[in-house]
């Protein structure tokens, strides 16, 4: 297998669905690397991602801004250079602050995901 060298300018943003003012970049695709895939998620000034739920972990590494991350029970003040471990099967969300742009990058593993939205009680 040959070195997949890229530049982030050069992947397509696609908006995320379900999300308020977010969009994700597949900087390593399932088709070029084996193990994992590496996502690169924008979450604009003000916007969200709705509580849901993976069938794979996620590991993220957050490269600027803050946001209020749900993590099972448990609510997050997140910002720059921290990391996170999202079990698969976990509810999670995120509310990026009214600022700045939250934008991190996210790795799961190379197989299916499956997400359902959850409802907040």
């Amino acid at each position: 297998m040959l070195p997949l060298i890229t530049s982030v300018t050069e992947v397509e943003a696609t908006p995320i669905g379900a999300a308020k003012d977010t969009s994700m970049q597949v900087l390593i695709p399932p088709t070029a690397a084996e193990n994992f895939i590496m996502r690169r998620i924008v979450i604009k000034a003000g916007g969200s991602m709705p509580s849901h739920t993976n069938s794979v972990e996620h590991e993220q590494y957050i490269l600027s801004g803050s946001a209020e991350v749900g993590i099972g029970d448990e609510v997050y003040q997140l910002k720059q250079d921290d990391v996170l471990l999202i079990p698969a099967g976990v509810p999670h969300w995120y509310s990026a602050s009214t600022t700045e742009d939250y934008v991190f990058i996210c790795l799961i593993p190379n197989k299916e995901d499956i997400i359902a939205l959850v409802d907040k009680v």
